[in-house]
């Protein structure tokens, strides 16, 4: 792969608009001079995300996300550097040919070569001729050759440990084989977990193969049908989302995305043309997932099966979705049947018709919660009433709520405002106002901050810090100053975003450029306030000075030394006096 140069990198990055591309990701309001929008990066409800356009930056005001349109990118699509830049490039319309991405390395990477190896072994034995058995169970389970090969659908053979045999013959540590959720051992040494079963790679966001769920297909008998990895280092159920990865470019096209609950309804979905689509893989949605999700599309629909449990399953996500201000709607399948054997049994038009007409989530609650009640008993009614206005309580939607109190008041005869007085007030969302700077901060931090507030924005005052400071009091504001100065010197100016570049993956530098930017001062200074900032910091170091020459004298020995570092005392001492 050709590594990119600077200038490429900041000929794409100027050309494209950091508002333009965030608002293909989320929509944003403008306020004042710079957009307002929820953060993605965090459990966000309110606007607390600033985008500048005039700095082609970024930054949250509530959880520090901090960066400009590359970063962005990076963070949200959750790639490298390098996609990133090829997405950008897509965007501003650049060519842009690096060759083949490697991947990236990481503490993991035994685990992931381990898997990607397993992968191209079950792979190749399902189009050998050992395979035939097996696409014949797919075949007849209307999965192709076409989806075989998209799915990367594989086959573990009837011999207990061949797998073991090829990854031991590449010299894996034993402990690792053990350690990968591929391989166990019994009595007759090591052996496959997996063996005699159709296998179904599973991936993570990025792409890569971490799991596998195997099925039997020999009609085997006291078997569970689907065995799957149990979790690892690098498969972790509440961080995995089926068919992420291949889902979410098209999600974004359509502005939707149809979640489901296990692998082979996605694969199902496929073979109609339906790409938009993710499972859950059976498990309760976790906050980490619903985020994710939250980022793929605007539009949520939920469409699991259409058992007691699958109900009781769309419920529960659609909890945790309302919880980080998602709301979701429904298709609720009939006859207890998941959308594997609905589009089997009613084929593809009826299917896309449900999902082009999918329910609000509290009509499937109202339905839901109807069950196993009798409502010709005032007390199944009343205690229906409650639990619907207990659901209610859980929603920001003010046009759902409303909606449900009129249904809800028609069908049982009852005054909408004694239903609404029944309800939790629901809390004014606060208008964003960007924080001031802490009481607490003493002169020193405030100097600091002030002063690398206006590096950002003038050369002038770089020039004068690297002319008058030869040190930032606190290690942060000293680090970023520094960041700053080398900017500086290196390109004869200040582009906030080009430095968010050279600041690379420092967090904890972002953040601080972050909290800098969220300071909000006026735009014009003066030099008198520029040098009583730096007059602040000089006194400091001043004064600390002193305390280490106080502590140097006191442990030195050779008396020509004490004279030197008294005279310096004394000359810190005649500076000292110009601040007192």
């Amino acid at each position: 792969m050709r590594i990119m140069n600077r200038d490429e990198i900041d000929h794409i990055r100027s050309s494209v608009d950091i508002v333009d591309v965030v608002s293909r990701y989320i929509p944003l309001v403008p306020k004042g001079r710079n957009y307002f929008g929820v953060c993605p990066f965090h459990d966000d409800k309110n606007p607390s995300m600033s985008v500048s356009r005039e700095k082609q930056i970024y930054t949250c005001f509530s959880c520090g996300a901090t960066g400009n349109v590359i970063k962005f990118v990076e963070d949200y699509e959750n790639v490298s550097f390098i996609e990133a830049m090829k997405i950008l490039a897509g965007i501003a319309g650049i060519s842009l040919d690096l060759g083949e991405i490697k991947k990236q390395t990481s503490s993991n990477h035994v685990l992931y070569d381990i898997y990607d190896l397993s992968f191209k072994f079950y792979r190749n034995n399902i189009s050998s001729a050992l395979g035939k058995k097996a696409k014949a169970y797919l075949k007849n389970r209307d999965i192709d050759e076409s989806i075989i090969k998209e799915f990367g659908i594989g086959l573990a053979l009837k011999d207990h440990d061949t797998l073991f045999q090829l990854l031991s013959g590449k010299k894996y540590d034993l402990n690792v084989l053990m350690k990968s959720g591929l391989v166990s051992r019994n009595d007759m040494g090591y052996v496959d977990i997996y063996y005699n079963r159709i296998m179904f790679p599973l991936w993570d966001i990025s792409g890569r193969v971490v799991g596998f769920s195997g099925r039997i297909f020999n009609g085997e008998q006291d078997v569970s049908k689907y065995v799957n990895t149990r979790e690892t280092e690098i498969f972790k159920k509440g961080e995995l989302l089926y068919n992420y990865h291949r889902a979410k470019e098209e999600a974004r096209k359509e502005n939707k995305v149809i979640i489901m609950e296990g692998f082979m309804d996605v694969i199902r979905a496929h073979t109609i043309g339906i790409k938009n689509v993710i499972a859950m893989m059976g498990t309760a949605v976790t906050k980490d997932q619903a985020l994710l999700i939250k980022r793929m599309a605007r539009d949520i629909i939920l469409c699991f099966d259409g058992d007691e449990a699958g109900q009781k399953a769309t419920i529960s996500c659609a909890e945790e979705l309302l919880k980080i201000g998602v709301t979701p709607k429904v298709v609720a399948l009939e006859s207890g049947m998941d959308p594997d054997e609905y589009i089997q049994k009613y084929g593809k038009e009826r299917f896309i018709g449900l999902l082009e007409n999918p329910i609000n989530i509290m009509d499937f609650k109202l339905s839901y919660f109807k069950k196993h009640k009798d409502l010709s008993s005032d007390q199944d009614v009343s205690k229906y009433i409650h639990d619907i206005l207990g659901e209610l309580n859980k929603m920001d939607d003010e046009i759902l709520r409303e909606l449900t109190i009129h249904k809800m008041s028609e069908e049982f005869g009852l005054d909408p405002e004694f239903l609404k007085s029944k309800l939790i007030e629901q809390p004014v969302k606060p208008v964003y106002k960007p924080p001031k700077v802490s009481k607490k901060l003493d002169k020193y931090d405030k100097a600091q901050m002030y002063l690398l507030y206006y590096m950002l924005k003038n050369k002038e005052v770089i020039q004068v810090y690297d002319r008058e400071i030869p040190y930032m009091p606190t290690e942060r504001y000293r680090n970023l100053a520094f960041h700053i100065s080398y900017y500086y010197k290196m390109n004869g100016d200040i582009v906030v975003a080009g430095l968010v570049d050279q600041l690379g993956s420092q967090d904890e530098l972002l953040k601080t450029l972050g909290e800098i930017e969220q300071l909000g001062l006026k735009d014009d200074y003066t030099l008198k306030e520029i040098e009583d900032y730096i007059r602040v910091i000089q006194e400091y170091d001043i004064k600390n000075g002193q305390a280490e020459l106080e502590r140097k004298l006191k442990e030195e020995r050779d008396m020509n030394e004490k004279v030197r570092i008294a005279n310096e005392m004394i000359a810190l001492k005649v500076r000292r006096e110009q601040y007192d």
